[in-house]
């Protein structure tokens, strides 16, 4: 009988819980058996695992082999299992030498060759193995995002290479630096013509990761003006590059953007379900509330969406994360993003519009708004109204203002807000806020006022303060001042002003 225990981890959210890989071989009826809570894809590893040891030069054992996956009431899912299942039945039966089951982690898919891929939240696998003080064998491929933040990580791309030597440490790949916080595809504010309002309330939810809803007829450029809120955001600091490409890895995209330091901007489809925008499936993945923690969140035709999808919203727009439960436990994903929407104002478009009559009847309107639902609407910072643009505007050559500016005060408006060690504007609340904006008598009074006459909520009030807030830190002011909530008036639904 020969034993051999090869440490491994399976991702149970953004964490790669710790495993080990214990094979047995020995006498009885040639059997391969996995146990230990497996999944089809785990299972799975058997034919593969047979194939590519032979494919490699090494002997497959005709005797009785186990393995077994501890703990056992953990469930393990994914490919990840097969190489570190061959490493077992290789050091078992003295094919290879111990220090791979010894002194490393391994994860990895053997495809029938013996060449070895990467799969879905190796970042997270290299993380876990560093807290656990080991190295993590594992494919090349994987090797520009995995033997980042200090990883011993050694990389490999076929099982044969592991024959008789433990491959060298991978160094990291230099990454390119970038000047913007997304990649705006080109997309510049100085190409928009008119629309100075709508630039203003998106100039301030940037600066303060606030919550934004654009609404106009059809045409008028809400899309326009959100494809280009990425070329204003601020880079990634490091802390939160990590954090980011970590959510990326453990969903099977690209994390290198995130690793350059691009903030993240997603805009799913109105079809998206509501595991499709907050997480879910079996196992469960992270979601586009997820997908674009430290970053954007677009919903166009917000109201298109399904009314238990945006309700959803709601918690991680509040918390910053996202909590999953199921029958196999609770799983949380950090969901901290900025909601962007763009709807029209009724379902033919063009309620309120100068240029063309509306035929909707008044319950048809008011039904439409309905769909997107006060308590969420209580979450949104700005409502920006977006009109028609004059055709004069439109055909004059392009004279705003540049994303490169806009971002640099963006920036500069944020590292303000980061200087009264309080936190990040839009995470303020209580003694905090207030302390932040240091309200002048009027401005007090007028705030009182506006929150009696609209019935607004503490939230709102709260969200308001913020706003403000961020509108005297763009002015480089130190304190809130009446004016500042005064133009936060502009920015409000028609029915509260």
């Amino acid at each position: 009988m020969a034993l051999c225990t090869v440490r491994t981890a399976t991702l149970v959210g953004v964490e790669a819980v710790a495993v080990e890989v214990q094979v047995d071989v020995g006498a009885g009826l040639p059997t391969f058996a996995i146990v230990g809570l497996p999944d089809l894809a785990v299972q799975e590893a058997r034919e593969r695992v047979r194939s590519a040891v032979r494919a490699s030069g090494f002997q497959v054992p005709n005797s009785r082999v186990v393995v077994n996956l501890a703990p056992g009431p953990l469930r393990k899912h994914g490919t990840g299992f097969d190489l570190p299942i061959a490493l077992g039945l290789l050091v078992a039966t003295g094919q290879l030498p111990r220090v791979f089951s010894e002194q490393m982690a391994a994860v990895g898919e053997l495809s029938l060759d013996g060449s070895i891929r990467a799969v879905p939240g190796m970042l997270a696998h290299a993380l876990g193995a560093r807290s656990r003080g080991l190295s993590l064998l594992g494919p090349t491929e994987a090797a520009p995002a995995a033997c980042r933040e200090g990883v011993d990580y050694r990389c490999v791309s076929h099982l044969a290479q592991l024959r008789g030597c433990v491959p060298p440490r991978c160094e990291p790949e230099p990454l390119a630096a970038t000047e913007g916080a997304s990649d705006a595809k080109g997309y510049d504010f100085a190409d928009v013509a008119g629309h100075e309002h709508a630039k203003r309330g998106l100039l301030i939810a940037a600066a303060g990761g606030h919550n934004a809803l654009m609404v106009g007829p059809p045409g008028s450029g809400k899309t326009m003006l959100a494809r280009r809120l990425p070329g204003i955001l601020p880079v990634l600091d490091s802390e939160e590059r990590l954090q980011t490409a970590l959510v990326h890895s453990v969903a099977g995209l690209d994390e290198r953007p995130a690793l350059r330091g691009l903030r993240p901007f997603r805009a799913p489809h109105h079809s998206a379900s509501m595991a499709g925008l907050v997480g879910g499936g079996s196992p469960a993945r992270p979601g586009e509330v997820s997908l674009a923690h430290n970053g954007v969140l677009f919903l166009d035709e917000m109201p298109e969406f399904g009314p238990a999808a945006l309700q959803a919203l709601r918690q991680p727009l509040e918390d910053g994360s996202i909590s999953l439960v199921r029958a196999e436990g609770r799983m949380t994903f950090p969901a901290r993003f900025a909601l962007v929407g763009a709807a029209n104002p009724c379902p033919c478009g063009f309620f309120g519009d100068s240029a063309r009559r509306c035929g909707c009847p008044d319950s048809v309107v008011d039904r439409y708004r309905a769909r997107i639902g006060g308590p969420l609407m209580d979450r949104i910072d700005l409502v920006i109204d977006v009109s028609r643009v004059d055709p004069a505007l439109l055909l004059a050559e392009g004279s705003g203002s540049r994303s490169s500016s806009l971002r640099e005060s963006v920036a500069a408006t944020r590292e303000r807000a980061l200087s009264r060690g309080l936190g990040p504007t839009a995470q303020l609340a209580g003694g905090s806020l207030l302390d932040a904006c240091r309200l002048d008598a009027r401005a007090r009074g007028r705030l009182e006022r506006l929150a009696r006459t609209q019935c607004l909520s503490g939230r709102g009030v709260t969200r308001l303060l913020r706003v403000a807030r961020t509108t005297a830190d763009l002015e480089g002011c130190e304190r809130v001042t009446s004016d500042h909530i005064a133009e936060m008036l502009g920015y409000r639904r028609e029915e509260e002003r």
